[in-house]
């Protein structure tokens, strides 16, 4: 397992040191032989935006890429957008079954437990994007 995750792309745009790239995200059976004529493989094109390039003038736009991310920053990612949610939801479940009796009425504490959450990742977005940023090689 390499320290890296990596895409090819195309360049889409450029400006003020941020360049746009066009990827074309896989999951793990779209190379599979078989995979044309199963519904589990498919395909998603993304557009990432790489910040601070210091070379971004010697890119042009249509020219193809690697962009690069550290295994340290797909994993803040995930615990960020999955693993935190997720907790917060099931601890509050749990917490609200205990104090409701109405089973609906917990559910909807829980979710709406991630209304801060989500709230508190946007207002910090700008300080996550520093610290989970993607690179050109």
């Amino acid at each position: 397992m390499g320290t890296k995750i990596s895409h090819s792309g195309i360049v889409e745009s450029i400006s003020d040191g941020c360049v746009q790239v066009r990827i074309l995200q896989t999951s793990a059976c779209a190379a599979c032989k078989v995979a044309g004529h199963c519904h589990a493989s498919e395909s998603k094109e993304k557009i990432v935006d790489v910040q601070n390039v210091r070379d971004a003038a010697r890119l042009k736009v249509g020219d193809s890429v690697t962009v690069c991310a550290s295994r340290d920053v797909a994993n803040k990612a995930l615990l960020l957008g999955f693993g935190l949610p997720f907790l917060i939801l099931v601890s509050v479940l749990l917490i609200a079954l205990k104090l409701f009796s109405d089973e609906g009425m917990a559910a909807l504490t829980a979710l709406s437990a991630l209304v801060p959450y989500y709230g508190i990742l946007y207002l910090l977005r700008d300080r996550i994007q520093q610290r989970m940023a993607f690179s050109i090689e």
